[in-house]
């Protein structure tokens, strides 16, 4: 799939890596992709109709290190963040084809990492030990009923009552809302605005926190919910970083976030152009393959085209990240490219397959159903268009 790229200059069915991977890129790969063969593919469909992965899989997930990159080696992480090896990861997930089993499986990637840059060492010892061994689950509470990529107009309300914060609000379209143990939640501890936003950790079985599911389009796999807190009471120590400061660790979460998303929707596009090439090589119209028509031929040059663009893209700017560099306006440009790019080739694919793409089942019906999801989570299009111009100070 990804990480190899043919060699004009040798044989034609030899390959070379990419310089972007390393040999222990390409061993986690390999491990990854096997994963995703035994444990995922098998049963999604499965898990689509319980609306839920099983919680034994987040222990054999942990198992493999799925969870450890970017988190300390002593809680249990690979140490440093590697982004070329966090779009491996992101990547050989998609590939099986479904992306509610990976924003499942992944909520710790959104979750985790404000404990992990700003929590304290009792903290994270208490969340990211199990989180990353697999035993608990993390979520990312930002958005609110009353509004989603406007952040600074956060309405939840924690009030300090001595050692405590009382916490009051809803929080809505939270990846595993429902599984969550450790919750990462943004709430207003001062004014107006920005620096009126804090983050802190609160417990799921907290008393006054409840749930509720979201019935969604797609990403069936994957619970999402609407979250309530009435008068949650959380010790003054779950505060995550400086009171105050909770704007900005969102805002650092953002380029992780996007660029996995982008990683992801370019594997989704992959997975249905795979899936189309099987069956336009076995399907036979008019007395030949149908991938012997030329304007199916054409479809799959399209297809392919925008994919391994959008791909060297990705690849550039992981490598560019892991040298220290914060190319925020292109990874924005980057992820509405591979949502756009997603939502294409699902369309082709659906095109090339006919009616056989309409019955559940089937790969590209269900990728079909969650381009927008990948279109709009993590930042709409129109919003990364916005941020981008901003940046190049347009």
């Amino acid at each position: 799939h990804f990480g190899r790229i043919k060699n004009p200059c040798k044989d034609k069915n030899m390959t070379v890596s990419s310089p972007f991977y390393s040999e222990d890129h390409e061993a986690f790969r390999s491990v990854v992709r096997q994963f995703a063969k035994n444990e995922i593919i098998p049963n999604i469909q499965e898990w689509e109709q319980a609306g839920e992965v099983p919680r034994d899989l987040y222990k054999k997930a942990a198992s493999i290190g799925l969870f450890g990159d970017g988190f300390e080696e002593v809680y249990g992480g690979h140490g440093q963040r590697d982004a070329i090896l966090r779009m491996v990861i992101m990547q050989e997930l998609a590939m099986a084809g479904s992306g509610g089993v990976v924003a499942s499986m992944l909520s710790n990637y959104i979750g985790l990492p404000p404990i992990q840059r700003a929590g304290s060492d009792e903290m994270k010892a208490k969340v990211l030990t199990p989180c990353l061994a697999g035993d608990a689950v993390s979520a990312l509470a930002i958005t609110e009923p009353s509004g989603g990529s406007d952040v600074a107009r956060i309405q939840t309300v924690a009030k300090r009552d001595g050692e405590e914060f009382i916490v009051n609000g809803q929080k809505t379209f939270i990846t595993s809302g429902m599984y969550a143990d450790y919750l990462t939640v943004a709430v207003r501890t001062g004014g107006e605005g920005a620096r009126g936003i804090s983050l802190l950790l609160i417990e799921g079985d907290r008393e006054g926190v409840e749930r509720t599911r979201l019935d969604k389009m797609g990403w069936l796999s994957s619970d999402t919910a609407t979250l309530y807190f009435d008068d949650v009471r959380v010790p003054v120590e779950n505060l995550i970083g400086e009171e105050g400061t909770g704007f900005s660790s969102i805002v650092n979460n953002f380029n992780a976030e996007r660029i996995d998303m982008a990683a992801q929707s370019i594997a989704f596009s992959r997975a249905c152009y795979e899936e189309a090439m099987e069956w336009s090589k076995e399907r036979e119209t008019f007395g030949k393959r149908l991938a012997d028509h030329q304007v199916i031929r054409h479809k799959f040059i399209e297809m392919d085209r925008k994919i391994n663009a959008a791909q060297a893209w990705c690849e550039l700017l992981a490598w560019r990240l892991n040298q220290g560099d914060d190319p925020v306006a292109e990874i924005a440009e980057l992820k509405v490219q591979a949502s756009i790019t997603f939502e294409f080739c699902a369309r082709e694919a659906s095109q090339i397959l006919g009616g056989a793409s309409y019955l559940k089942g089937s790969v590209t019906e269900r990728l079909y159903r969650e381009v927008r999801v990948q279109a709009i989570g993590g930042g709409s299009e129109e919003i990364m268009r916005d941020l981008a111009s901003r940046q190049l100070g347009i």
